[in-house]
């Protein structure tokens, strides 16, 4: 488990309104359903807003619904008014544990029939820093810089166990947000974006036949120039929320070791409601499918484990996610907002053997000014 997984949930705790003397929970960025702020009538654990501001992800004078963006773990939900401008951090943590070939999860003694080396488990973790600035009301421009460890464990054939680590920058990401549509209940728009190859694709570590390159998971990157469409739907009454976004990843070329990474789309949706003025919960599904990768790195022997043989990359996926939305309403801290979201897979499917995923865990604050 991470050392730095304790640093976002501490903060979490820290900003909770019984620990804090006066000054409740209130919001700022990640993905306002359409109506968000729109201005409460006399509902005292729902919180105020204009009619508008399911746009923004600041504050105009009433005070934001805890629910006015989506789960944490969606990105780009969400718009915001003509020169306004939203910083946020998120934190991610995810873990696989255990092999698993189609439907059906498999021992490491059966992978090793077929491979000297097997991996049994992989950590990966994700700072993600945004901002968003938009410089008209129908247009939000977005930037992510992400930085990114990852750590693999390994199991050979005649009983030896090593680990693998990597550590840096990932992709770059920048993109827009374009409004098509709205009402009070109803908001559609646009997601645009580019992701470029800033991420390492050569990492290297000591394994028990020397300091070599590792396999295409443990990379940083996909080293290739990908192009990021989708489009994203919310809406939003009294007493509820919810939204849904469709997204892919379309690779263009190949990158400078002859591969490109699989192809795929992303499907989510959700549901939340507000209980309180500074609180809200949400419960989402989520539905990912990629593909393998074209091409191959030479320096790699996909005889040798499972994750250097670029015909086991492909999965399809559905997770459930369950999440909170924290919301400062008031004193020196109003406008930030605190959230986290745990997802757990209810069905995966892999070209195997691969690893599968067990848990994934997002944990994030966002402001908007």
């Amino acid at each position: 488990m991470s050392r730095s997984i304790c640093i976002p949930l501490l903060a979490l705790t820290l900003f909770l309104p019984g620990t804090a003397p006066a000054d409740d929970l209130d919001d700022a960025d990640g993905s306002a359903p359409p109506a968000a702020r729109r201005q409460q009538p006399a509902a005292p654990a729902t919180p105020a807003a204009d009619p508008h501001a399911h746009h923004h992800g600041g504050d105009d004078g009433g005070v934001a619904r805890p629910d006015s963006h989506a789960p944490i773990g969606v990105m780009g939900d969400h718009m915001h008014a003509a020169g306004e401008f939203m910083l946020s951090y998120r934190y991610m943590f995810m873990n696989m544990d255990g092999s698993r070939d189609g439907d059906d999860s498999i021992s490491d003694g059966r992978v090793l029939r077929d491979y000297p080396v097997t991996p049994t488990s992989m950590d990966t973790q994700m700072h993600m820093f945004g901002l968003m600035y938009a410089p008209l009301d129908q247009v939000t421009l977005t930037a992510m810089l992400p930085l990114v460890q990852k750590d693999m464990d390994h199991i050979t054939r005649l009983g030896g166990k090593f680990s693998v680590d990597t550590f840096g920058v990932g992709d770059f990401k920048l993109g827009a947000l374009v409004r098509l549509w709205e009402n009070e209940t109803h908001h559609f728009h646009l997601n645009a974006a580019l992701s470029f190859p800033t991420g390492s694709t050569t990492e290297k570590d000591d394994t028990p036949v020397g300091n070599v390159r590792l396999p295409y998971p443990m990379q940083l990157g996909s080293g290739t120039y990908d192009i990021l469409p989708g489009v994203t739907y919310t809406g939003q009454t009294d007493a509820w929320s919810w939204g849904a976004q469709a997204s892919g990843v379309i690779r263009t070329g190949r990158n400078d070791e002859n591969y490109r990474l699989g192809n795929g789309y992303e499907l989510t949706a959700w549901g939340a409601k507000p209980w309180t003025e500074w609180v809200s919960s949400s419960l989402r599904l989520k539905w990912k499918d990629f593909g393998n990768i074209t091409g191959a790195d030479g320096r790699f022997n996909p005889q040798m484990v499972p994750t250097a043989d670029p015909d086991l990359r492909a999965f399809r996926r559905l997770d459930i996610g369950v999440g909170l939305n924290f919301i400062i309403p008031r004193g020196f801290l109003k406008g930030n907002r605190l959230a986290v979201e745990a997802e757990f897979p209810l069905y995966q499917h892999v070209d195997g053997p691969q690893l599968e995923q067990d848990w994934m865990v997002t944990a994030g604050w966002q402001y908007a000014f």
